[in-house]
């Protein structure tokens, strides 16, 4: 099982994306954008995988309306995927 733990010290979607890729070993075609997460987690990373996400209201504010996006693409991918756990820790 693959584990990422999110938390307030990601303020971007690249700070984001940069965990996620280290943590759960994303392959170096890896792009960095939305579409790309997407695809990477619904098709070329071996589950379970697991990411544990406690963002601070700073990062949320810092993030603006990429931190929604980031929120939406991977529940997409936990919909798609039913060996991905995501925990959204308000």
């Amino acid at each position: 099982m693959k584990i990422s733990r999110l938390d307030g010290r990601q303020r971007s979607k690249h700070a984001v994306m940069r965990r996620l890729a280290l943590d759960l070993d994303f392959p170096v075609h890896f792009s960095g954008n939305l579409d790309a997460l997407f695809d990477v987690l619904t098709g070329d990373v071996k589950g379970p995988l697991t990411i544990h996400w406690r963002p601070t209201d700073r990062a949320r504010t810092t993030m603006g309306a990429d931190y929604d996006r980031l929120v939406a693409t991977l529940e997409d991918a936990a919909r798609e995927r039913k060996d991905i756990t995501l925990d959204l820790i308000a």
